[in-house]
C-alpha cells in the first residue's frame, strides 16, 4: 500500500532569540548561524514528513534579504513543497521581529533538498504528497521548475566548450583579459 502524507503534516516552526554570540564582526547575525538553523529545520521537516532519517543533498538560492539584529526574534517556517522517490524539497521562510517595536521583516527564503535514508544509509521511498490548496500546487510546480532548471544547467555545463569562439567572445563582453 502506498503511503501518503500532507504538506500540513510536514510543517515546522522554530523561533529563537538572537544573542550577541550569534553575531558577526558588524554586529548583525552571522549568515552561517542562520544557515545552521535552516539546516536544522529542513532536517526536522523532512524527517517528520518521511518518518526517516534525512540528509541535506543541496541548498538552492540563499538570498539574505534583510540583516537580523541582536535581540530580535527569528522565526523559521518550513514545509515540504515537493517529493520525488526518496527526496523532498523543503521550503523555508525566515522572518525577524524587533520585540520592542513589533516590526517584522522577511529575511530569507530558501529551498533545501533532503533525502530520506535507512539505517544502512541507503535511500528510502518517501510518502506521496497530498496537495490541498492552490498555494501548495504553486509551490510544487515552483520546485519542479527549479529542479528542471538545475538539470538543464548541469547539461549545459557538461556540453559547454569554454575554448570555443563563442566562449572567448563572451569573455571579451565581460571585460575579461586572457593573460596566457
Amino acid at each position: 500500500m502506498m503511503r501518503t502524507n500532507t504538506v500540513e503534516a510536514s510543517k515546522i516552526t522554530l523561533t529563537e532569540l538572537m544573542l550577541p554570540s550569534h553575531s558577526n564582526f558588524s554586529g548583525k547575525i552571522h549568515g552561517g548561524y542562520l544557515l545552521n538553523l535552516m539546516d536544522q529545520i529542513a532536517f526536522a521537516c523532512a524527517s517528520k514528513y518521511s518518518g526517516s532519517y534525512c540528509v541535506t543533498a543541496s541548498v538552492d538560492t540563499v538570498d539574505f534579504l534583510n540583516p537580523i539584529e541582536v535581540g530580535e526574534l527569528v522565526t523559521l517556517k518550513a514545509s515540504v513543497n515537493y517529493v520525488g522517490n526518496s527526496s523532498m524539497v523543503v521550503g523555508i521562510r525566515v522572518t525577524s521581529e524587533n520585540i520592542q517595536t513589533g516590526i517584522e521583516k522577511h529575511c530569507n527564503s530558501s529551498y533545501f533538498t533532503m533525502v530520506a535514508k535507512d539505517n544502512e544509509g541507503k535511500n528510502v521511498k518517501v510518502p506521496t504528497l497530498a496537495l490541498s490548496s492552490w498555494i501548495e500546487v504553486r509551490r510544487f510546480f515552483d520546485s519542479l521548475r527549479r529542479i528542471n532548471h538545475k538539470k538543464n544547467y548541469k547539461m549545459q555545463e557538461v556540453t559547454f566548450d569554454y575554448k570555443s569562439e563563442e566562449a572567448l567572445e563572451q569573455l571579451k563582453s565581460h571585460n575579461i583579459i586572457m593573460d596566457f
